[in-house]
This record gives structure tokens, sequence and C-alpha cells, in this order.
């Protein structure tokens, strides 16, 4: 059933197999051994691999369910009340990376035996990894949650606002500066630097420019948030910045942040998690910081509310 899932993963036989640690024979024929047993083709074979058949996908829908099962077990066993262990992993949209990463220290912190597994992910990989079971929580745009027979839950972490970040006329004298609004209009006259369409940053920044009646052509464009904050530094390019990722750059004394302004833009960040599955201890844990006042108040230091 490992091998099943890891298959999935890397969509590749020498891949999975050197994540399972094995040589490829020898998952080869596990699965193969798995379809004799279930009497049914499981994978769809070509020169590499193609998918899986339809009797194949509901296996692998069981696996992740059966292995996540024995991990919870395990989790349980090996915790004891206010002690939990084990891995919680997280998937956050690249904007959001600052405060996940926040999260996962304090967290740490306050559980020493739980391991935080932090995956920069886009939101629909986030929203996919939920439901497939791959990821324990997400940390992304919470508007894009439909209330699908309550699928998943959310838990409004901070308001996102948007900034124009470049470099300033003269350094501030402890860091960042903050100046004075420019509005959405007179920002797409600039040469800047974007997210990549894909992202659904871009898609919230498009319908800024679009509101305020403004066709943007970028100068650049990313999918790396290093990318978007060394294009700052840099100089040659202005970049379109959300709070949190502007408050992990305030030590650059060379740049200023512009609030966006004209519409005014706030999007509520939020974590998700399953409501149909049982709650392992580290998520339990979890929930409980990302419900505590004092993290939200420290979410929202971080996430450029204190500027906007």
């Amino acid at each position: 059933m490992r091998y099943l899932v890891a298959l999935d993963e890397h969509k590749h036989f020498a891949r999975a197999a050197q994540a399972c640690h094995v040589t490829q024979p020898a998952l080869s024929n596990a699965i193969r051994a798995l379809e004799e047993e279930f009497g049914s083709p499981i994978v769809k074979r070509g020169r590499t691999f193609v998918g899986f058949t339809p009797e194949g996908e509901r296996l692998l829908q069981s696996a992740r369910r059966m292995l996540r099962e024995e991990q919870l077990l395990k989790q349980d066993l090996s915790s004891v009340t206010g002690q939990p262990q084990g891995t919680l992993t997280i998937g956050v949209v690249p904007s959001a990376e600052p405060v996940a990463a926040r999260f996962a220290a304090t967290l740490q912190a306050r559980h020493p035996g739980i391991l935080p597994v932090v995956r920069s992910m886009s939101s629909q990989e986030i929203e996919e990894g939920l439901e497939e079971l791959t990821l324990d929580m997400g940390l992304g745009f919470i508007e894009r949650v439909r209330p699908v027979a309550g699928a998943l839950r959310t838990l409004p972490q901070y308001t996102e606002h948007y900034f124009l970040v470049r470099k300033g006329d003269k350094p501030g004298a402890e860091g960042m500066r903050f100046g004075a609004p420019i509005s959405w209009k007179d920002a797409a006259e600039l040469p800047l630097c974007l997210m990549t369409s894909e992202m659904h940053n871009r898609a919230i920044v498009d319908r800024a420019f679009a509101d305020a009646g403004a066709k943007v052509s970028p100068a650049l464009e990313t999918n790396s948030l290093l990318t978007l904050a060394l294009s700052a530094v840099g100089g040659a390019v202005c970049v379109i910045m959300p709070g949190a990722l502007v408050g992990a750059v305030r030590p650059y004394r060379e740049l200023e942040a512009l609030p966006l302004t004209g519409p005014e833009i706030q999007t509520p960040i939020g974590f998700m998690i399953q409501t149909a599955e049982r709650h392992s201890r580290p998520l339990e844990a979890a929930l409980t910081l990302a419900q505590d006042a004092a993290w939200l108040r420290h979410a929202a230091a971080h996430s450029g509310l204190l500027h906007a």
C-alpha cells in the first residue's frame, strides 16, 4: 500500500522505489502481487508509468486511509496527555510562508514531540492534498473554500493587505520605510514583478488592477517568493507584495513600502482542515494554537497589518 501511494506521488516507478528505499523490481513485483491478490489490474502500464485503472484508483483511496490510520494509531500510542508526538504536514501558499514558518516554530517550541513539515504549494495543490489525506492542514486563501457538504473547516488567521515595494531614495533609519499610499492605477505604470498566473495571489492582483481600470504588463514574473523579494532589493523593478512578506523583508533599509489603494484589497487568510477525518494528536495541538488569542495577535503583527 505504501508503494502504491509513493507511485501516485512520484508518477515514476524508479523515483517511487527510491523514495521507499527499495529497488525498482521490488516495487514492481509488490504492485503485481497486489494485482494478483485483488484479481484486477491496478496500474496502466506503458513504456513509463501512465496512471491507475479505475480499480487502482479505488485501491489507492483505501491505501491512503489505511496508512493514515496507521499513522494516527502510532501517534496515539506514543503520545501522553499534553505531550503529542508525530509529524504534522502543513501546506501553505507562498504569500503566507512567513506566517507559516512562525506558526510551525511556535508549535514545535510548545510541543517538542511534534515535527512540523511545511510545504510551499499552490491553492489547488493544498485543496487536493487535504482531500487525498497527504496534508494535515493548509494555510491559504479561505475565500476559495466552498461549503461543499462541510468538507473543509476554516480557521481565519489574519487579513492580507497589499503593498508596492521598491528601492527608496534614501535608506530608513532602522529598516524599511513606509511611505504614502499609491493607487493600483498608478502602480500599473511602473515596471513590476508579479507572481505567475497559476498562483491565486496573481488572480487577486489582476482583479485589483481591473477594478482600478488599469491594464498591467509585468516586466518580470515568478512563482518564487525569494525571487520576488530579491527583485525588489535589486531595484530594477517594483514588486506587489502581501503584508506577510513585507514584514519578512523589513530589515532591508533601502526598501520602501507603499500601501496600495483604490481599491482597498483585504484578503482573509486562514487554516483549512478536513472535517470528516479523525484528528491526530499533533493536529489537535495545532488547532489549539491556531485559535490562541496571543498567536492571532502575533500573526496580525507580522502580516503587515500594523502598517496597512
